[in-house]
């Protein structure tokens, strides 16, 4: 059941990996780490808390191309 849960985040972040605002990057990578810690059993507040940090500093970094 686990793995369905993470196989439906990975999805979910992929279909919307197209934001091109920061915000919008950083709202999607805190859903998907929130939505992967709870299937792994970590702490949600966590994986929500380095998604978003993560998804923030991808438009930086130019992963995925430059964000406006």
């Amino acid at each position: 059941m686990r793995s369905i849960h993470l196989i439906l985040a990975l999805a979910a972040a992929t279909a919307v990996a197209g934001c091109e605002s920061q915000g919008g990057r950083a709202l999607t990578g805190a859903g998907a780490g929130a939505i992967i810690a709870d299937a792994t059993d970590q702490n949600i507040v966590a994986g929500a808390a380095l998604g978003a940090l993560a998804g923030g500093a991808s438009c930086n970094a130019g992963i995925g191309g430059y964000c406006r």
